[in-house]
């Protein structure tokens, strides 16, 4: 059995002890379709990883925030850097699974010639929002020198 928890309402009620298993599955399958919308050109599937209030935290930028700013760094990130598809290969996700866990891994970045052009790592902080676990905190870093 899962631990016991206090709601807002102030409710007792008992944390489900595969909490953190079903964050994982919804996080895995969040992923699996991110770099869809690179391939068919469709913001909103990219938007929709997001949580209304999620921050994007890419380096040498400042923070952008809620679903606008999703759907501008989606532009950004097809129309400036030429990003076609990629791969997140999660190796750690902590937390109990209840509100919040974090998501740590590599990334990589794939041009249209199917070519990778950039890699590295990333932190994300997933929310279970009433429409599951959206990002909620998005951060990452390239492996390669800043040119």
């Amino acid at each position: 059995m899962g631990s016991m928890f206090l709601t807002t309402a102030g409710v007792v009620e008992s944390e489900p002890k595969n909490s953190l298993e079903e964050a994982q599955k919804e996080i895995a399958a969040s992923n699996a379709v991110y770099f869809e919308a690179f391939v068919k050109h469709n913001p909103a599937i990219f938007v929709e990883r997001y949580a209304d209030d999620a921050c994007i935290m890419a380096p040498n930028a400042p923070q952008m925030c809620g679903r606008d700013a999703a759907t501008k760094f989606f532009h950004l990130a097809y129309d400036e850097f030429g990003l076609r598809n990629g791969k997140f290969i999660t190796t750690a996700i902590y937390g109990d699974g209840v509100n919040f866990v974090t998501e740590e891994g590599l990334w990589q970045s794939f041009n249209e010639k199917g070519e990778l052009f950039d890699d590295g790592k990333f932190l994300v902080l997933w929310k279970k929002t009433g429409k599951g676990w959206k990002m909620f905190r998005d951060s990452f870093s390239s492996n390669r020198n800043q040119k």
